[in-house]
């Protein structure tokens, strides 16, 4: 796995697609222009349709074609016994899929603006054996790093 492998949770995808500028929308333009690589689970992309068709859904054709144009990879949610077995990561229930399905997908970090959840308990990183961080702090993480794309 490679620094430039990224896994997104819906806030940093979100983030990134309403956004003209701040470092989710680079991250996604770095990964358009195949720099870094962008993976999410099928419930991620189910999140951000959900939460776009409901906050503005006029945008929502362009979401797509956003998730296409950055070639963002998606991958299958876990099964829910490798969740079971994984509860004990994060104390939110409902994060626990997302950050199950970074760990199959092999990924370096996970970018997410969830800090509540994942970023303020230490132990997430260390249990998942990922580094996480916003989108801000990945985008550093890449940047110190030569792209070996």
């Amino acid at each position: 796995m490679s620094v430039n492998d990224i896994f997104f949770d819906s806030s940093a995808l979100i983030a990134g697609m309403i956004s003209s500028e701040g470092a989710s929308r680079a991250l996604l333009l770095l990964s358009e222009n195949g720099k870094i690589a962008i993976t999410v689970s099928e419930q991620v992309v189910a999140e951000v349709e959900r939460n776009i068709a409901r906050k503005a859904p006029k945008i929502l054709t362009y979401v797509r074609e956003m998730i296409l144009r950055a070639h963002i990879r998606i991958v299958r949610d876990p099964s829910p016994n490798d969740v079971q077995q994984h509860l004990d990561w994060i104390s939110h229930p409902a994060d626990v899929p997302i950050l199950v399905a970074a760990v199959q997908a092999q990924v370096y970090a996970i970018a997410t603006l969830n800090t509540r959840h994942f970023i303020d308990d230490p132990r997430v990183a260390q249990l998942s054996g990922l580094r996480i961080g916003t989108p801000g702090d990945v985008l550093g993480w890449v940047r110190a790093h030569p792209i070996s794309r």
